[in-house]
Protein backbone atom coordinates (compact mmCIF):
# COMPACT_ATOMS: atom_id res chain seq x y z
CA UNK A 1 0.00 0.00 0.00
CA UNK A 2 2.79 2.20 0.88
CA UNK A 3 4.28 1.61 -2.50
CA UNK A 4 1.47 2.36 -3.90
CA UNK A 5 0.73 5.68 -2.51
CA UNK A 6 4.08 6.88 -3.35
CA UNK A 7 4.23 5.86 -6.74
CA UNK A 8 3.37 8.50 -9.79
CA UNK A 9 0.08 8.17 -11.33
CA UNK A 10 -1.02 6.48 -14.14
CA UNK A 11 0.60 8.63 -17.32
CA UNK A 12 2.56 11.20 -15.25
CA UNK A 13 5.89 10.45 -17.15
CA UNK A 14 7.26 13.71 -15.38
CA UNK A 15 6.61 13.59 -11.54
CA UNK A 16 8.29 17.07 -11.18
CA UNK A 17 5.31 19.48 -11.02
CA UNK A 18 5.02 21.89 -13.82
CA UNK A 19 4.46 24.42 -11.58
CA UNK A 20 8.14 24.25 -10.50
CA UNK A 21 9.42 24.36 -13.44
CA UNK A 22 10.57 27.97 -14.82
CA UNK A 23 8.64 30.67 -16.47
CA UNK A 24 9.93 31.58 -20.01
CA UNK A 25 10.61 35.56 -19.92
CA UNK A 26 8.10 37.78 -21.88
CA UNK A 27 9.69 39.28 -24.87
CA UNK A 28 10.87 42.93 -24.74
CA UNK A 29 8.26 45.50 -25.66
CA UNK A 30 10.10 47.83 -28.04
CA UNK A 31 9.05 51.33 -28.08
CA UNK A 32 7.73 53.38 -30.67
CA UNK A 33 10.86 54.72 -32.17
CA UNK A 34 12.23 51.27 -31.38
CA UNK A 35 9.97 49.70 -33.69
CA UNK A 36 10.42 52.01 -36.18
CA UNK A 37 14.69 51.22 -36.00
CA UNK A 38 14.33 47.99 -36.20
CA UNK A 39 12.11 47.83 -38.83
CA UNK A 40 14.12 50.74 -40.54
CA UNK A 41 17.35 48.01 -40.08
CA UNK A 42 15.49 45.41 -41.77
CA UNK A 43 15.50 47.90 -45.41
CA UNK A 44 18.70 46.46 -46.49
CA UNK A 45 18.80 49.39 -48.98
CA UNK A 46 17.96 51.76 -46.86
CA UNK A 47 21.11 50.94 -44.52
CA UNK A 48 22.83 51.41 -47.64
CA UNK A 49 21.40 54.01 -48.30
CA UNK A 50 22.29 55.77 -44.32
CA UNK A 51 25.58 55.16 -45.02
CA UNK A 52 26.54 56.69 -48.24
CA UNK A 53 24.44 59.79 -46.58
CA UNK A 54 26.50 59.62 -43.51
CA UNK A 55 29.97 59.05 -45.98
CA UNK A 56 28.59 62.64 -47.74
CA UNK A 57 28.38 64.28 -44.39
CA UNK A 58 31.85 63.24 -43.29
CA UNK A 59 33.34 63.90 -46.95
CA UNK A 60 31.52 67.43 -46.75
CA UNK A 61 33.06 68.49 -42.74
CA UNK A 62 36.31 67.34 -43.39
CA UNK A 63 36.92 67.86 -47.35
CA UNK A 64 40.20 69.81 -46.37
CA UNK A 65 41.62 67.28 -44.51
CA UNK A 66 40.48 64.47 -47.42
CA UNK A 67 41.44 66.46 -49.89
CA UNK A 68 45.17 65.62 -51.36
CA UNK A 69 45.43 69.00 -53.44
CA UNK A 70 44.20 72.36 -52.83
CA UNK A 71 41.02 71.95 -55.31
CA UNK A 72 42.14 75.24 -56.96
CA UNK A 73 45.53 74.80 -57.24
CA UNK A 74 46.29 74.58 -61.20
CA UNK A 75 49.23 73.23 -62.51
CA UNK A 76 49.30 73.82 -66.36
CA UNK A 77 52.36 71.54 -67.07
CA UNK A 78 50.31 68.74 -66.31
CA UNK A 79 46.89 69.29 -67.68
CA UNK A 80 44.21 66.68 -68.84
CA UNK A 81 46.70 63.93 -67.04
CA UNK A 82 44.63 60.71 -66.74
CA UNK A 83 44.21 58.74 -63.58
CA UNK A 84 47.40 57.46 -61.72
CA UNK A 85 49.11 57.21 -58.21
CA UNK A 86 49.11 60.76 -57.84
CA UNK A 87 46.15 62.00 -59.33
CA UNK A 88 43.79 59.08 -58.34
CA UNK A 89 41.02 60.46 -60.67
CA UNK A 90 43.15 62.40 -62.93
CA UNK A 91 43.51 66.32 -63.45
CA UNK A 92 40.92 68.73 -65.90
CA UNK A 93 42.03 71.17 -68.62
CA UNK A 94 43.84 73.54 -66.18
CA UNK A 95 45.62 71.01 -64.21
CA UNK A 96 43.24 70.90 -61.15
CA UNK A 97 43.34 67.46 -59.27
CA UNK A 98 39.85 66.13 -59.99
CA UNK A 99 39.48 64.00 -56.72
CA UNK A 100 39.84 67.46 -54.67
CA UNK A 101 37.48 69.41 -56.63
CA UNK A 102 34.87 66.33 -56.12
CA UNK A 103 35.46 66.17 -52.51
CA UNK A 104 34.72 70.10 -52.35
CA UNK A 105 31.47 69.63 -54.95
CA UNK A 106 30.06 67.35 -52.50
CA UNK A 107 30.33 70.10 -49.77
CA UNK A 108 28.43 72.57 -51.92
CA UNK A 109 25.76 69.80 -53.22
CA UNK A 110 25.16 69.01 -49.31
CA UNK A 111 24.82 72.54 -48.42
CA UNK A 112 22.46 73.56 -51.31
CA UNK A 113 20.21 70.83 -51.30
CA UNK A 114 19.68 70.57 -47.82
CA UNK A 115 19.07 74.30 -47.45
CA UNK A 116 16.85 74.72 -50.15
CA UNK A 117 14.75 71.55 -48.56
CA UNK A 118 15.31 73.25 -45.19
CA UNK A 119 13.47 76.52 -46.23
CA UNK A 120 10.93 75.01 -48.50
CA UNK A 121 9.83 72.80 -45.55
CA UNK A 122 9.48 75.72 -43.24
CA UNK A 123 7.09 77.48 -45.64
CA UNK A 124 5.36 74.71 -46.82
CA UNK A 125 4.35 73.72 -43.32
CA UNK A 126 4.01 76.47 -42.09
CA UNK A 127 1.32 77.54 -45.15
CA UNK A 128 -0.01 73.60 -45.24
CA UNK A 129 -0.77 73.84 -41.35
CA UNK A 130 -2.57 76.99 -41.90
CA UNK A 131 -4.43 75.52 -44.92
CA UNK A 132 -5.65 72.19 -44.01
CA UNK A 133 -6.60 73.29 -40.09
CA UNK A 134 -8.55 76.78 -40.86
CA UNK A 135 -9.85 75.70 -43.56
CA UNK A 136 -12.37 78.31 -45.50
CA UNK A 137 -10.92 81.38 -47.23
CA UNK A 138 -7.31 80.26 -45.98
CA UNK A 139 -7.20 77.25 -47.34
CA UNK A 140 -8.34 78.73 -50.80
CA UNK A 141 -5.89 81.13 -51.04
CA UNK A 142 -3.19 79.31 -49.58
CA UNK A 143 -4.06 76.55 -52.54
CA UNK A 144 -4.10 78.70 -55.22
CA UNK A 145 -0.72 80.60 -54.39
CA UNK A 146 0.15 76.64 -54.41
CA UNK A 147 -0.99 76.26 -57.77
CA UNK A 148 0.97 79.20 -59.21
CA UNK A 149 4.17 77.64 -58.03
CA UNK A 150 3.40 74.46 -59.59
CA UNK A 151 2.59 75.63 -62.51
CA UNK A 152 6.39 76.80 -62.96
CA UNK A 153 8.73 74.12 -64.07
CA UNK A 154 11.29 74.14 -61.05
CA UNK A 155 14.33 74.53 -63.52
CA UNK A 156 12.71 77.60 -65.30
CA UNK A 157 11.56 79.38 -62.45
CA UNK A 158 14.83 78.43 -60.93
CA UNK A 159 16.89 80.18 -64.08
CA UNK A 160 14.72 83.15 -64.28
CA UNK A 161 15.48 84.03 -60.66
CA UNK A 162 19.07 83.40 -61.00
CA UNK A 163 19.10 85.61 -64.49
CA UNK A 164 17.10 88.77 -62.07
CA UNK A 165 19.58 87.90 -59.08
CA UNK A 166 22.60 86.80 -60.74
CA UNK A 167 24.64 83.70 -59.99
CA UNK A 168 25.90 82.12 -56.41
CA UNK A 169 24.80 79.90 -53.83
CA UNK A 170 22.77 81.79 -52.15
CA UNK A 171 20.31 83.04 -55.00
CA UNK A 172 20.38 78.66 -55.72
CA UNK A 173 19.71 77.82 -52.68
CA UNK A 174 16.25 80.57 -52.52
CA UNK A 175 15.41 79.67 -56.36
CA UNK A 176 15.06 75.99 -55.06
CA UNK A 177 13.47 76.47 -52.27
CA UNK A 178 10.51 78.93 -53.68
CA UNK A 179 9.61 76.30 -56.30
CA UNK A 180 9.47 73.43 -53.98
CA UNK A 181 7.62 74.68 -51.00
CA UNK A 182 4.22 74.25 -52.71
CA UNK A 183 4.37 70.46 -53.01
CA UNK A 184 4.99 70.16 -49.04
CA UNK A 185 2.05 72.53 -48.17
CA UNK A 186 -0.18 70.27 -50.08
CA UNK A 187 1.18 67.07 -48.91
CA UNK A 188 0.80 68.30 -45.54
CA UNK A 189 -2.99 70.02 -45.82
CA UNK A 190 -3.94 66.25 -46.79
CA UNK A 191 -2.42 64.67 -43.98
CA UNK A 192 -4.11 67.89 -41.66
CA UNK A 193 -7.48 67.47 -43.24
CA UNK A 194 -7.80 63.88 -41.81
CA UNK A 195 -5.52 64.24 -38.58
CA UNK A 196 -8.25 67.11 -37.42
CA UNK A 197 -11.56 64.86 -37.43
CA UNK A 198 -9.73 62.70 -34.81
CA UNK A 199 -11.00 62.55 -31.49
CA UNK A 200 -8.24 63.40 -29.44
CA UNK A 201 -7.96 66.39 -31.76
CA UNK A 202 -11.24 67.82 -30.54
CA UNK A 203 -11.10 66.81 -27.05
CA UNK A 204 -8.05 69.01 -27.20
CA UNK A 205 -10.80 72.08 -28.09
CA UNK A 206 -13.21 71.45 -25.33
CA UNK A 207 -10.55 71.39 -22.78
CA UNK A 208 -10.48 75.18 -24.20
CA UNK A 209 -6.71 74.72 -25.98
CA UNK A 210 -5.95 77.59 -28.65
CA UNK A 211 -6.40 77.07 -32.22
CA UNK A 212 -2.39 77.50 -32.81
CA UNK A 213 -1.49 75.25 -29.38
CA UNK A 214 -3.95 72.26 -31.02
CA UNK A 215 -2.17 72.60 -34.35
CA UNK A 216 1.53 72.73 -32.97
CA UNK A 217 0.80 70.22 -29.99
CA UNK A 218 -1.46 67.66 -31.57
CA UNK A 219 -1.77 68.13 -34.96
CA UNK A 220 1.89 69.08 -36.89
CA UNK A 221 3.38 66.11 -35.06
CA UNK A 222 0.99 63.32 -36.54
CA UNK A 223 1.28 64.58 -40.03
CA UNK A 224 4.45 65.63 -40.52
CA UNK A 225 5.31 61.70 -41.56
CA UNK A 226 5.02 62.24 -45.42
CA UNK A 227 6.49 65.88 -45.47
CA UNK A 228 9.84 63.84 -43.85
CA UNK A 229 9.77 61.27 -46.17
CA UNK A 230 9.01 63.69 -48.97
CA UNK A 231 11.99 65.91 -48.10
CA UNK A 232 14.50 62.80 -47.73
CA UNK A 233 13.47 61.72 -50.94
CA UNK A 234 14.17 65.22 -52.30
CA UNK A 235 16.95 66.32 -51.43
CA UNK A 236 18.71 64.09 -54.48
CA UNK A 237 16.34 65.25 -56.77
CA UNK A 238 17.23 69.50 -55.43
CA UNK A 239 21.14 68.20 -56.01
CA UNK A 240 20.29 67.49 -59.52
CA UNK A 241 18.62 70.62 -59.64
CA UNK A 242 21.84 72.32 -58.62
CA UNK A 243 24.11 70.32 -61.05
CA UNK A 244 22.09 70.97 -63.66
CA UNK A 245 21.84 74.85 -63.45
CA UNK A 246 25.47 74.75 -63.22
CA UNK A 247 25.67 72.78 -66.21
CA UNK A 248 23.17 75.00 -68.19
CA UNK A 249 25.61 78.32 -66.80
CA UNK A 250 23.15 79.42 -64.07
CA UNK A 251 24.26 77.69 -61.12
CA UNK A 252 26.86 78.60 -58.69
CA UNK A 253 30.17 80.57 -60.56
CA UNK A 254 31.95 78.63 -62.83
CA UNK A 255 35.37 79.32 -60.72
CA UNK A 256 33.63 77.34 -57.60
CA UNK A 257 34.65 73.21 -57.68
CA UNK A 258 30.73 71.61 -58.09
CA UNK A 259 29.72 68.87 -60.19
CA UNK A 260 27.64 70.53 -62.06
CA UNK A 261 30.56 72.95 -63.25
CA UNK A 262 32.90 69.88 -63.49
CA UNK A 263 29.94 68.46 -65.82
CA UNK A 264 29.85 71.21 -68.51
CA UNK A 265 33.92 71.71 -68.47
CA UNK A 266 34.40 67.57 -69.49
CA UNK A 267 31.37 67.28 -72.17
CA UNK A 268 33.85 69.20 -74.63
CA UNK A 269 36.27 65.87 -73.74
CA UNK A 270 33.44 63.10 -74.24
CA UNK A 271 35.33 60.16 -75.94
CA UNK A 272 38.35 61.59 -75.67
CA UNK A 273 39.32 62.19 -71.49
CA UNK A 274 36.02 60.45 -70.15
CA UNK A 275 37.25 60.43 -67.20
CA UNK A 276 36.34 64.24 -66.55
CA UNK A 277 32.50 63.55 -66.90
CA UNK A 278 32.02 59.80 -65.55
CA UNK A 279 33.65 60.81 -62.10
CA UNK A 280 31.25 63.73 -61.50
CA UNK A 281 28.25 61.70 -62.80
CA UNK A 282 28.97 58.89 -60.50
CA UNK A 283 29.20 61.42 -57.40
CA UNK A 284 25.48 62.61 -58.38
CA UNK A 285 24.03 59.26 -59.08
CA UNK A 286 25.06 57.92 -55.80
CA UNK A 287 24.19 60.50 -54.09
CA UNK A 288 20.84 60.42 -54.96
CA UNK A 289 20.49 56.77 -55.05
CA UNK A 290 21.57 57.21 -50.94
CA UNK A 291 18.70 59.59 -50.55
CA UNK A 292 16.37 57.29 -52.05
CA UNK A 293 17.11 54.81 -50.52
CA UNK A 294 16.84 56.47 -47.23
CA UNK A 295 13.74 57.59 -48.08
CA UNK A 296 12.39 54.62 -49.11
CA UNK A 297 13.07 52.92 -45.61
CA UNK A 298 11.53 55.86 -43.73
CA UNK A 299 8.62 55.44 -45.84
CA UNK A 300 8.08 51.86 -44.79
CA UNK A 301 9.26 52.39 -41.35
CA UNK A 302 7.26 55.05 -40.61
CA UNK A 303 4.55 53.65 -41.96
CA UNK A 304 4.35 50.05 -42.29
CA UNK A 305 1.05 49.52 -43.85
CA UNK A 306 2.47 51.31 -47.44
CA UNK A 307 4.86 47.84 -47.93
Amino acid sequence: MSELATSPAIGDENPVSSASAPAEPAPKQLSQWGEIRHRYVQNKLAVVGLFIISALFLTAVFGDMLAPFDPSAQDLENTLSSPDGTHWMGTDALGRDMFSRLIAGTRVAMFVGLASIFFAVLIGVALGAIAGYFAGFADTLVMRIADVFLAFPLMIGAVVIILVTGRGITPVVISLAIFSWATVARLLRSSILSVREMDYVHAAKALGASGWRVVRTHILPNSLTAVLVYATFNVGTTIVGVAALSFLGAGVPVDVPEWGNMLAAGQAFIGVEDYLWVFPSLFVVVTVLGFAFVGDGLRDALDPKLR
